[in-house]
């Protein structure tokens, strides 16, 4: 497991927890920070997956 695939699921569940208190609390602002805390953290994530997929590629050479 990458590292960059660790932090970009932390990033995506704080993103959504962020997201869900400003829909609660009908605070767009920061509805909207957690959509794209949550999205940076798909992005991390996905960078990490690609990652260990080059790293899997190259050992089994």
């Amino acid at each position: 497991m990458d590292k960059d695939q660790v932090k970009g699921a932390a990033k995506e569940v704080k993103g959504g927890v962020k997201e869900a208190f400003g829909k609660a609390t009908d605070n767009p602002k920061t509805e909207a920070e957690g959509k794209v805390e949550k999205n940076v953290g798909t992005a991390q994530r996905k960078v990490g997956d690609a990652k260990e997929a080059v790293r899997d590629a190259v050992k089994s050479k």
